[in-house]
């Protein structure tokens, strides 16, 4: 079965004209279960995250002052968000939620969360609406714990994974790849271990060339025995932050390419849905659930 993580809380408060379109947490798993995608048995609510886990990827010093509501404005200013400590509750539950997964992924292949993807969070600050990053410190504990030795960080989302590939940069056991808008966000980039700058106006037909000539090689030497997959949809055409032009079809054969080349060689994946931006709320929903259909139709 497919195991989703979601909880409540994903869905935080803000003022109607903030570009953070935030009801999509609340509309995803209503549009799945209405069209019969999944049920409540898919999804699971997250427990409380052990904070020994964050720390093996967040500084002691980031995390005792992020949890406790003692950033300065300065340090907030960046992260897009009003602080609060729901906020904080909500960042702990999302990076606890995708921990969870990757048991499932172990058992099942495959999972996900409903939110997630926040690959703008270093090691001592957050950003563009990151403070924890879930992938990375799912990641980590999957090391930690002796699950899984060699792990490949598919980053899909229009902005470079900025956070992660400063994370990861000095560690041989993590693979981290990025396609990601030239002239998007973030402006100074950070290094992965392969990063594709992508052109304004990218399409599907350029899109999936490289990554069908890119991914397989890099899964074939780098040899990965778990994957995390960042499937942000802000590459769609109009997205309000995103600079390339993906079809709502391309961005669903992109997520069905990666699921199918992850069945073909055996090894699980965890997905984290990332941005989404779309001037049209429908397009966004429709690309993110596309997601969960194909990871339905692919794996079960």
């Amino acid at each position: 079965m497919l195991k989703i993580a979601f909880d409540d809380i994903y869905i935080y408060p803000l003022d109607k004209d903030h570009r953070f379109p935030m009801v999509k947490y609340e509309l995803i798993p209503q549009q799945l279960i209405r069209e019969g995608t999944c049920n409540q048995s898919n999804f699971f609510s997250p427990e409380k995250i052990n904070d020994n886990y964050v720390l093996l990827t967040h500084e002691e010093n980031y995390y005792r002052r992020f949890s406790n509501l003692m950033l300065t404005e300065k340090e907030e200013r960046p992260i897009g968000f009003p602080m609060s400590r729901s906020l904080v509750e909500r960042e702990k539950i999302i990076a606890s939620g995708t921990i969870k997964c990757c048991e499932f992924s172990i058992k099942n292949k495959v999972s996900m969360n409903i939110a997630g993807g926040t690959h703008h969070a270093f090691s001592d600050r957050g950003e563009a609406f990151c403070m924890l990053n879930d992938q990375a410190i799912a990641a980590n504990y999957l090391i930690h714990k002796n699950l899984c030795s060699k792990i490949l960080i598919v980053d899909l989302d229009v902005h470079q994974g900025n956070g992660t590939a400063s994370i990861f940069k000095d560690n041989s056991s993590v693979f981290t790849l990025s396609f990601h808008g030239k002239n998007n966000y973030p402006f100074r980039k950070e290094e992965s271990d392969f990063d594709l700058s992508l052109d304004d106006g990218t399409s599907d037909k350029y899109y999936l060339k490289k990554l069908k000539e890119i991914l397989p090689k890099i899964i074939d030497e780098f040899e990965p025995d778990f994957i995390f997959y960042l499937s942000g949809v802000d590459i769609l055409e109009n997205d309000k932050l995103g600079k390339l032009s993906m079809s709502i079809d391309g961005s669903l054969r992109r997520d069905k390419f990666i699921f199918e080349l992850c069945k073909k060689n055996n090894i699980p994946v965890q997905v984290s849905m990332g941005g989404g931006y779309s001037q049209n709320l429908k397009n966004i929903i429709e690309a993110h659930a596309n997601t969960f259909r194909i990871a339905q139709e692919v794996f079960f």
